[in-house]
Formats: C-alpha cells, sequence, structure tokens
C-alpha cells in the first residue's frame, strides 16, 4: 500500500453526509489524517424525513454530539401510527442497547453539526470538491486515490490515500467507476417532501399515515405508499411521503401530484396549505437492502446510500450511515497498525463482514416484508385488522424500527432476533 508519491492523506472521505462525517470523525479521533470532500458548500440541504430513530441516537451519543434541546433538537418519545381507521401510539421500548428516545432536526442543520465535530477532532473538510472518479494503481488495479475538481481552480486535481471511502449518496459516483452496478432485486423507494409551519411543531411523537387517499379518508381510492409528519420543534414540521418497491424498476407514479393530493384532504387546524409552505417539494431515491457491494474490495469501503444502506422496513438512513462511518474507521485503523500487505487486507475485510453479519439477515426480512406491502391493497388489511392487537404492534413497532435487543430482551426481541439470525445475509 506504500506509493513512490507522498499520500495527501491516512484516508479520503468523499461525501460529508452522516456516513462521511461519521468516518471522518472516528478516523480523526483515533489519530489518523482524513481529507473530508463534498462537491457542496456547507450548509446544504439534503431530501429526507429528519428523523432520527433511538438506533441513530446511540450512535450520535458515541460519537460524542451534543443532543439537549438547547443544542437545536427535539426529542420525540414514539411513533404515532394511523391507517384502518385507528390511530395507535406506540413509545420507544425500554432497552439497554439504545435510548428510549429519538430526535429531529432540519439536515441543513445536522449534517453540518456533523462535519464541524469532525473538523474538531482534526479532519481536513474541503468543500465544493467534486470527487470525478477513483485514481488507480496502473499496476494492481486498487484505489490509491481520487481524481478532482475544486470550484475555482482550472484543471483536475489529484489527492492520493492507501484507502478511500466511498460516502458519495444514491449517486455512487466511485462505485460505479469501479464498476459496482446496483443489484435489481434489491427494494428501492422513493420520498417527497418539504417543511410548514405549523401549530403541530412541537408534537412529542413522530407519526406515520400507513394510508394515503386521493379524497376523504375511507371513501375514496387509496394511493401507494405512506406518509410523515415529524415536528421539528422550531415552529415547522418536516411532512412527506414515500413508497418502495421489491426492484430497482423506474416508478410511473407522481408523488408530487400524491403529495397535493393528501395536503388536500389534512384537517386545516395543520396548516398545511401553501401560505404556510417552506420550500418547495422536493425528492429523492432511496436504495435499500445492501443493493450495492462489495462493501470493501481493493481499497474502496461504500458507507451509507452508496452502499444501499437503507432499511426497506422504514427508509432509515441516517443510523446505518453512522453505524457503517464507525466500522468503516475501526476496520481502517486496525489495518494502517498492521505490519503487512496481507494483514492491512484482511483488517480491511473485516468492514463488510462486520455490517453483513449486522444487518444481512434484518435487511433480508426486510425484503420480504416490501412484497407484501407494497400494494395499497395489502396495507389496508395489514393496518385494519393489525393495528387494533397490541402484542402485535409492539413486535411490529419493534421490527419496523429496528429497535430490539439482539441478544436476551423480552419475547418480541428474541424473535425479531431468532429471525435475522435464520435469514440468509443480505
Amino acid at each position: 500500500m506504500t506509493s513512490a508519491v507522498s499520500d495527501d492523506a491516512d484516508v479520503i472521505v468523499v461525501g460529508a453526509g452522516p456516513g462521511g462525517s461519521s468516518a471522518a470523525y472516528h478516523c480523526a479521533a483515533a489519530g489518523l489524517q482524513v481529507l473530508l470532500l463534498d462537491k457542496a458548500s456547507f450548509p446544504r440541504d439534503k431530501i429526507c424525513g429528519d428523523g432520527l430513530t433511538p438506533r441513530a441516537v446511540a450512535e450520535m451519543v458515541r460519537m460524542g454530539v451534543p443532543i439537549r434541546e438547547q443544542d437545536g433538537w427535539i426529542r420525540n418519545t414514539g411513533l404515532r401510527v394511523i391507517g384502518g381507521g385507528h390511530v395507535i401510539e406506540l413509545p420507544w421500548p425500554e432497552l439497554s442497547s439504545y435510548p428510549s428516545f429519538g430526535l429531529a432536526r432540519a439536515r441543513m442543520s445536522l449534517d453540518h453539526l456533523l462535519v464541524e465535530h469532525a473538523r474538531a477532532a482534526g479532519a481536513k473538510f474541503q468543500e465544493r470538491t467534486t470527487v470525478t472518479g477513483p485514481l488507480l494503481d496502473e499496476r494492481t488495479g486498487r484505489v490509491i486515490g481520487v481524481q478532482a475538481k475544486v470550484a475555482g481552480q482550472d484543471g483536475p486535481v489529484t489527492y492520493r490515500a492507501p484507502v478511500v471511502i466511498a460516502a458519495d449518496g444514491v449517486s455512487a459516483r466511485l462505485a460505479t467507476g469501479m464498476g459496482l452496478e446496483k443489484r435489481q432485486d434489491r427494494p428501492m423507494g422513493v420520498a417527497v417532501r418539504t417543511y410548514f409551519r405549523t401549530p403541530r411543531h412541537d408534537d412529542p411523537m413522530m407519526e406515520s399515515h400507513l394510508e394515503l387517499w386521493d379524497g376523504k379518508p375511507g371513501e375514496s381510492d387509496l394511493m401507494p405508499g405512506y406518509g410523515w409528519i415529524f415536528s421539528l420543534g422550531d415552529g415547522s414540521a418536516n411532512v412527506g411521503l414515500g413508497s418502495v418497491s421489491s426492484t430497482a424498476a423506474a416508478t410511473t407514479v407522481n408523488y408530487k401530484d400524491l403529495f397535493a393530493k393528501w395536503m388536500a384532504n389534512a384537517p386545516a387546524e395543520w396548516e398545511f396549505t401553501e401560505e404556510h409552505q417552506l420550500g418547495p417539494v422536493r425528492g429523492a431515491a432511496l436504495p435499500m437492502g445492501f443493493n450495492r457491494g462489495p462493501l470493501y474490495g481493493r481499497g474502496l469501503m461504500l458507507v451509507g446510500d452508496a452502499a444501499g444502506m437503507i432499511s426497506p422496513f422504514n427508509g432509515e438512513g441516517i443510523a446505518y450511515a453512522l453505524q457503517a462511518g464507525r466500522v468503516a474507521a475501526d476496520s481502517i485503523t486496525q489495518s494502517l497498525a498492521r505490519g503487512t500487505a496481507a494483514g492491512r487486507e484482511r483488517a480491511l475485510a473485516t468492514y463488510g463482514t462486520r455490517m453483513k453479519d449486522d444487518l444481512g439477515g434484518y435487511y433480508t426480512l426486510g425484503r420480504v416484508f416490501v412484497k407484501l406491502i407494497e400494494h395499497p391493497q395489502v396495507m389496508h388489511l395489514c393496518t385494519r385488522y393489525g393495528l387494533p392487537r397490541p402484542l402485535l404492534m409492539k413486535f411490529v413497532h419493534k421490527l419496523l424500527a429496528d429497535c430490539y435487543e439482539p441478544h436476551g430482551g423480552d419475547w418480541a426481541d428474541r424473535v425479531i432476533a431468532g429471525l435475522a439470525r435464520m435469514a440468509p445475509a443480505a
């Protein structure tokens, strides 16, 4: 892994979203020289629900990120589920592995906070730098850096490091530059969202609408997808909807029209109207269930959306991106302490193994779940007859939120953990 040309860093991280900033933070905290690159100028916006589950909160705590309300967060106590004529409130479970609360914060602010946290740990952050492709060793084909264009500079720029982390989002430009195409047999979601000034801005629960109607609820046609309302505590709420397909096939649904129909039937007191809307309705693709791999190979690690780490169960991506950044950093730190090239490769390869061992079976269960609920009629039956059953909903809540004890716990924890272990790795 040595080079005749001196390296610019021990590790280059491409993309300063939650996964990239997590990797940069953990690498820098371990004493490595880190170069974090992003094409945007921060702060910048990202399409997201802005909600963090307890699993994501646990990763934030590991990073030492301040999460007090006075630091700009709103805590939520659980999930309110609406569907089938029922309204069910499901508090986050009391577990030893995760806290019993979630968080919400707009990505404009969250991602900037995480970048600054990585910088404070010692990572060098360079924005307005568009990475155009990998830099390869001509003899081995191994990634030894990246090629980029820096705003305000003429011509391409090259940065070198023995390991590169691709946390460059759904576009996955580095991975595709290495010939790593997405798998068509993995789920793909689509989501749109906007913000509203609303009296609901301080709701203590995240809210999920499992049925979307194109007219009066229960008396019109069901539309594909599910909706959410995540209060941000600052006078506004993130309101959006999404849907998921069991394959990566392109969808023909007009989601902005879907959103408009849903808003047209929202209660007037919520004030989800044009005059209270903050910004346009924007959409993004959600790659799910490890839809691109390998997670490590030839000096390149895939983190977050670039590897399709979004949960097929609920569209959550931040928790897994934060986790992947931490695990990737640990593997890199271990590798750089090894004395041989073979030893370094074995340490780097543990990243993919650890992520697949932890999430592979769970994501496989998620693919089965998607095949069941991608039809609105099936979702309607599930919500109508499933929501009123407390024991069933306790199990479903833990399963969908990935908020269960991986070892021990109650009956629901043990059943979910057992199913995940028995399922083939994604």
